[in-house]
């Protein structure tokens, strides 16, 4: 059907930086385009796939395999969920009144705590990455942590107010079946956690767990105190955590199975 398509191309023209069709944006093919997300992590898991082979068949060092594997995600999302977690970084640094943390998050300049927290995420990405060993269970564990981070972004969209002032994230879920597309986002979560335990066994799944745990927490305390509400960029914020934590999770499960 012709809405199916025109949802994933808006999930797509929205939430990467692939070439797609242009679309016109109606609530027919925006009603579940949230359930199209994860499909962009998809994508992610198979250009990690894609890089670890081109890094087996030329023997490429260490540090530059880490490197493709850190601004990968980067690069084929444009970096938007980047943006939502620069603005978030400055809104959090600020330690103003709620309004005033929704305001940071509208304004487009990029201010000195944003810079700061983006050189801290990509330095410790960056060693998480010539870390992992991408194995080929490792690189099922991944791809499956993009598509779960997007989902659960996703639901977050659905599940919790949205603030007043946001824009985006307010088009979004205003648009969205929230019932149905929550049901459907819940049960991607819970078939990526099935397939970090077939894959990664009960240490990948028990930190991973751990790691979604805090995150969660994390998003629901800024929710709540310091934002008032939901937005497009706390969303971002959340994605970015939630698969730096699963990298780290993974990361740990290999160190603690290799006795280290």
């Amino acid at each position: 059907m012709r809405w199916i398509w025109e949802t994933v191309v808006v999930a797509f023209g929205m939430y990467s930086a692939l070439p797609v069709p242009r679309v016109e944006w109606n609530g027919k093919n925006m009603r579940f385009a949230l359930c199209a997300f994860p499909l962009v992590g998809a994508a992610c898991g198979l250009c990690f796939w894609g890089w670890a082979a081109l890094c087996r068949v030329f023997a490429l060092p260490q540090l530059l395999r880490g490197a493709g594997f850190c601004v990968l995600p980067a690069l084929l999302t444009g970096g938007i969920h980047l943006d939502g977690y620069a603005d978030a970084a400055d809104a959090l640094a600020s330690h103003a009144s709620p309004a005033r943390r929704q305001e940071i998050l509208r304004d487009p300049r990029c201010g000195a705590f944003a810079v700061i927290q983006l050189g801290i995420y990509f330095v410790c990405l960056y060693a998480l990455c010539c870390v992992w060993e991408a194995t080929g269970a490792a690189l099922w564990c991944m791809g499956l942590c993009f598509v779960l981070s997007r989902a659960l972004s996703g639901a977050s969209l659905t599940l919790l107010p949205i603030a007043a002032q946001s824009s985006l994230g307010r088009a979004f879920a205003s648009a969205a079946n929230k019932k149905r597309v929550g049901i459907i986002l819940s049960v991607v979560s819970a078939l990526c956690l099935a397939g970090l335990l077939y894959y990664g066994g009960v240490r990948v799944l028990l930190l991973s767990g751990g790691a979604l745990l805090l995150s969660v927490l994390r998003l629901l305390g800024a929710v709540r105190r310091e934002f008032g509400g939901m937005s497009g960029d706390l969303a971002g914020w959340f994605l970015i955590k939630t698969e730096f934590w699963l990298l780290a999770a993974q990361v740990a499960a290999q160190l603690w199975e290799r006795g280290l």
